[in-house]
């Protein structure tokens, strides 16, 4: 596993002149959020050495650099799911990859239902805990 994280992390510092310290995985409610960063750098998932290939209606399969305001970031637009089959080494790969890469802020965003009536759809909550219904952990 450790080879491949090097191997993947060798390909996209070859492909990228700056590496971000902050990565956003961007759920499908946050995707828009790839219209505010500007110098964008796609490059599709399907060119990543060892990456995987998000199979969800609606995720785009592209790591992104750019800034955002003035902040150089990595994004994922699409992940991997273990509902799509995926085991959970082949779903936080990424997240290894990007700590070889000098990630030191990752911010993850998904779609989460709570029990407070007052929640609404499009509320931003911080999430300190689940229930972890994965036979892996």
């Amino acid at each position: 596993m450790l080879e491949k994280i090097n191997q993947t992390a060798e390909y996209l510092r070859s492909r990228v002149a700056q590496m971000p310290t902050t990565a956003i995985i961007l759920g499908t409610g946050l995707g828009p959020l790839v219209d505010h960063i500007t110098e964008k750098q796609f490059i599709p998932y399907s060119e990543i050495p060892n990456f995987p290939v998000s199979t969800v209606e609606g995720h785009s399969g592209n790591l992104i650099f750019g800034k955002l305001g003035n902040k150089p970031v990595i994004a994922m637009q699409g992940r991997f799911h273990y509902y799509e089959g995926y085991d959970m080494k082949t779903v936080t790969f990424p997240v290894r990859v990007m700590r070889a890469l000098g990630v030191e802020t990752l911010i993850v965003s998904n779609a989460a239902g709570g029990m407070n009536k007052d929640f609404r759809v499009g509320d931003v909550r911080v999430i300190t805990d689940h229930i972890n219904l994965f036979p892996e952990n």
